[in-house]
């Protein structure tokens, strides 16, 4: 059965402007890209700035199993489990017993973990709060809003466009 996004008819004026929207998301993930590769590789606490995802995952979503943080980041059991551990090493994560599983453990953050998301969450907010430094406070809004509604729309389509790069390479081997 095809996907609503399948029997979408578009305009040319809306994949023209899809078009340009995927240039500058590309452009902007690469600046991203080059942005983060010119802080250091390792935080200020020697930590792989990777497994600061896990950090934010553990504080924003709460205490989770290594799998349940692979399915959330996009990553394989293994890296988790090598980043959690650095986490926990540097005393930023900790090891609980899984309530429903005794065999099982959580990772959870600790306060030191939450007093240094909180640091680099303040050094991420004042490098955006300079770059938006000349934007006035309204287009500044406006662009949360519309990053929020975009977020949403791939997060409500991600899982659409997953199945149809499936359906097609499966068509592909057939």
């Amino acid at each position: 059965m095809p996907s609503p996004v399948e029997e979408a008819a578009f305009t040319d004026t809306e994949l023209d402007i899809a078009d340009e929207l995927g240039v500058q998301l590309v452009r902007f993930m690469r600046l991203l890209t080059k942005a983060k590769s010119q802080v250091a590789k390792l935080g200020p606490d020697g930590i792989e700035r990777a497994a600061y995802a896990i950090l934010f995952q553990l504080i924003h979503d709460g205490p989770q199993r290594t799998s349940k943080l692979a399915e959330a980041l996009h990553a394989e059991i293994s890296t988790i489990s090598r980043q959690s551990s650095s986490l926990v090493q540097h005393g930023l994560v900790e090891r609980l017993a899984d309530p429903e599983d005794g065999r099982a453990c959580l990772l959870a953050p600790t306060t030191e973990g939450m007093r240094v998301f909180e640091e680099n969450r303040r050094q991420r907010n004042r490098w955006l709060a300079e770059v938006l430094a000349e934007w006035p406070e309204d287009e500044r809004r406006v662009l949360n809003k519309l990053l929020d509604r975009l977020n949403t729309g791939i997060e409500h389509h991600a899982p659409q466009l997953a199945d149809q790069v499936s359906a097609r390479s499966k068509g592909d081997d057939a």
